[in-house]
Formats: structure tokens, C-alpha cells, sequence
């Protein structure tokens, strides 16, 4: 990897009317011109994403979205989907103009209070216009993060570049700073984990995929060793090791077959569950998990995929997954997909979400989604629990997270209560 993909980044929303300057703002920042300006209101018709490093912060991805106030014949368009930035945006820049304050930035900061993001305001075109004392008065009510800006004004860019970098550093979330181990705190120092990585149609030629390069990356990073094999060499090479993995690790399509070939005294997972912990909540997946042995025929179902990757004949989402289900249920299922940062309003008339490891997305928007599905009451889990859960040997990849397997026994064991 060459740089670091979208989801690993700290996302920036730029928020505000049209005209204020937001584009404007994000060309200074990125120091070139990234966003189309003009003086038209309305010239953002979508959201401009833009990569950077932003040092001493990293990777982190702006996000200009169309002014909230837009009145133009595709308005409501435009404001729904700057509305879905705030499921994305680890931190909220609002831009304003001196003394205009009212409905359109409250909508705004209610929104990010409601949803715990922190936000900076930023007083913008302060070389056109000088804010009056009663204005700097209330904008201090809302926030005592204020940075004042000429965006056009390049000559002063270090400035405001640094006031910037001073206020996100402050409140940058923990968990971009400190993210969650995907893998590094299951192996000791100098460990060894072993990792499977089939060779499928969905790995991009000449690499593997994205959450496979992330485990190495934590492994290494915690002092440890991964050794890369394919499923038909697994057995293999643990016969030739002199002394077992401390962890083995596969894709969950070739999950039977490791646990097959996995002593009983060597823990294992698979990358899918790895990423509902780092990117999720892993006992909230297994909770949902349980739910699918009530379903019933007609039962709506929601996979929820975080990229959009071109289906491939057997792809896991589209077809073993729905096919595991029935085979499983034994009932007719209604499924719909949906990928991308797309998700459903209605997300109350499903009985189940089945949502990707979240690789492409960043750990804030991956728990929105899953605090979205518990706020309608309806279980969420993950691609990864599910299909060792349909596979039956879900107890035995959660040997490595105690307090997940014991989640799982409980209902194991109400399950085989009703039963009896």
C-alpha cells in the first residue's frame, strides 16, 4: 500500500451555508485547487473528497459537502447527501460569515452534539468583513474553538493552517490517535501468528486484501511474526513448525476447513471477526447472530456492504452468504444489498443486518451503523460471525475473546433450555 486507504483516515466535514466559503477554505488547507469556486451560491453540487497527510495528525480525508441552506431545484438532493457526512465525519468544521448565526448552523451543531462529534467553527472572509462584538459574544456561547480565516488570503496560510492543526489535535477522537489492536494484543512479543489468505477472485491482482495487509501491519507493529499461507498448505506447515502458532488466523469462506486442521489447544479467528472488534463491537455482533435461529419465512434481511466492489459470480455477500442462510433456516428469506456508504431509512423492517468486516469505512460511520440498528431494535452481526455461526463452529473462533464466547454460551444455553 502506497498510501492509506479512506477508511484509516481521520474524516474532516466542512459544514455551512452556500457561499461561505467552504471550497474556498479546502483549497487553502490542501494549498492547490482541489474544490470548483465561484461567487454562484451552489456551485458544490456533491461532496468533494480530499486526501491528505495532514501532519502531525497523519492521514486524514476533507469532506466539503453543498451548503445547507441550498434552495436550488435539486436542493434536497444535495442537503441528503450532506446530511450523510455527519454518519461519516470524525470532526465537524462549521464555516461562518461575521454576524450570521441562525437556524441553518443550530441544525448543524445539533447534530454533531447529538452524535458526541466535536466541532470547530471557523470565521470566515474576516478580511471583508470585521464581526461585531455581539456576534464574537455568541459564538463563544457555542464553542470556545473559533478560528478565524481569510480563505482566500494564501499569504496567511501557515497561519490558520496551524490554528487548525492546534484545534484538531485537542479534540481528535481516541480512537484515531490510539486506534484498537486488530490482532496485537492475542499474540505475545515475539509471537507468531499464522495467517490463512486464499487466493480468490476478489483479491486485486498481485496483492491481497486490505484487511489481510492491515493484520500483518499490526502484527509486526506488536513485535510479532505472521506467517502467510494458503488453505491447502495450512496443515502443512503446522506439521512442520516446532512448536504450535500462538494464533491462526483465516477468511471466513475457508473457516470450516482451518478448524478442521486446527489443534485444539491453538486459538483461532478469522479476519471478519478480527474487524468486527477493531472496527465494531464484537459482542454485539454475536448477540445479532443468535437471532437468526428465529427467523422465519419472509423475514426481510439486510447485508450491508462497505464497498463497492463489482460482484464476482460467488461473491460472499450476494450469494454464499443467502445461500448459507437457507440451507441453514431452512425458510425463504427476503434479501436486499446494500453497499457503499449507502444504508437504508427504513432499517426497522428488517429482522437482521449482516454487515462486512467495514474495511472501507472508518470505525466512527462502522458504529453509527450498528448504534442505527439498536436504536430500531433490529440485531445487527457481522459477515465473518455469521458464517461461522451457519458453519457451526462459531464457539470455537471465538476462543480468543473471552467475553464474546461467553455471550455466545449464554444464548447457547437458553437456546437449548426452550428447547428442552
Amino acid at each position: 500500500m502506497k498510501k492509506a486507504p479512506k477508511s484509516l483516515r481521520l474524516h474532516i466535514g466542512l459544514f455551512g451555508r452556500t457561499n461561505v466559503g467552504k471550497s474556498s477554505f479546502l483549497n487553502l488547507i490542501a494549498n492547490q485547487d482541489v474544490a470548483i469556486t465561484s461567487p454562484i451560491p451552489g456551485t458544490t453540487t456533491d461532496v468533494v473528497e480530499k486526501v491528505m497527510e495532514f501532519l502531525p495528525l497523519g492521514p486524514v480525508v476533507f469532506l466539503d459537502t453543498a451548503g445547507i441552506d441550498d434552495i436550488s431545484s435539486i436542493s434536497e438532493l444535495r442537503i441528503k447527501k450532506t446530511k450523510n457526512i455527519f454518519d461519516r465525519a470524525d470532526i465537524i468544521l462549521l464555516l461562518v460569515e461575521a454576524d450570521i448565526l441562525g437556524k441553518y448552523e443550530d441544525t448543524i451543531l445539533r447534530e454533531a452534539k447529538k452524535r458526541n462529534t466535536p466541532f470547530i467553527i471557523v470565521l470566515n472572509k474576516i478580511d471583508q468583513k470585521s464581526p461585531s462584538l455581539e456576534f464574537a459574544k455568541k459564538l463563544k456561547v457555542k464553542t470556545e474553538r473559533i478560528i478565524l480565516c481569510a480563505s482566500t488570503d494564501f499569504n496567511n496560510r501557515d497561519v490558520y493552517v496551524n490554528d487548525l492543526k492546534k484545534h484538531l489535535i485537542e479534540i481528535c477522537p481516541d480512537d484515531f490517535l490510539n486506534p484498537p489492536p486488530i490482532i496485537g494484543d492475542l499474540i505475545p512479543s515475539k509471537g507468531l501468528a499464522v495467517l490463512i489468505v486464499p487466493i480468490d477472485l476478489e483479491a486485486p491482482k498481485g496483492r491481497i486484501i486490505l484487511p489481510q495487509v492491515q493484520t500483518i501491519r499490526d502484527a509486526l507493529d506488536n513485535d510479532s511474526a505472521a506467517l502467510i499461507v494458503k488453505e491447502s498448505e495450512y496443515a502443512h506447515i503446522l506439521d512442520n513448525l516446532k512448536k504450535p502458532p500462538d494464533i491462526s488466523v483465516c477468511d471466513s469462506q475457508v473457516v470450516s476447513k482451518m478448524v478442521a486442521d486446527t489443534p485444539k489447544d491453538v486459538k483461532c479467528t478469522t479476519f471478519s471477526i478480527l474487524f468486527a472488534r477493531y472496527k465494531g463491537d464484537l459482542i454485539e455482533a454475536v448477540r445479532g447472530v443468535c437471532e437468526i435461529d428465529k427467523l422465519v419465512s419472509g423475514d426481510k434481511i439486510l447485508i450491508g456492504e462497505a464497498c463497492t466492489h463489482h460482484p464476482v459470480e460467488d461473491d460472499i455477500g450476494r450469494v454464499k452468504i443467502p445461500r448459507w442462510l437457507k440451507g441453514y433456516t431452512g425458510v425463504k428469506l427476503n434479501i436486499d444489498v446494500y453497499s457503499g456508504h449507502d444504508y437504508p431509512e427504513n432499517l426497522k423492517d428488517y429482522k437482521l443486518v449482516i454487515h462486512c468486516g467495514g474495511c472501507m469505512i472508518n470505525r466512527r460511520e462502522m458504529l453509527f451503523r450498528i448504534q442505527r440498528a439498536k436504536q430500531e431494535d433490529v440485531p445487527i452481526t457481522n459477515y465473518g460471525v455469521c458464517i461461522s455461526f451457519l458453519h457451526g463452529v462459531l464457539e470455537r473462533v471465538l476462543s480468543p475473546f473471552p467475553a464474546a464466547l461467553d455471550v455466545f454460551r449464554k444464548a447457547k444455553g437458553a437456546k437449548e433450555c426452550a428447547q428442552k
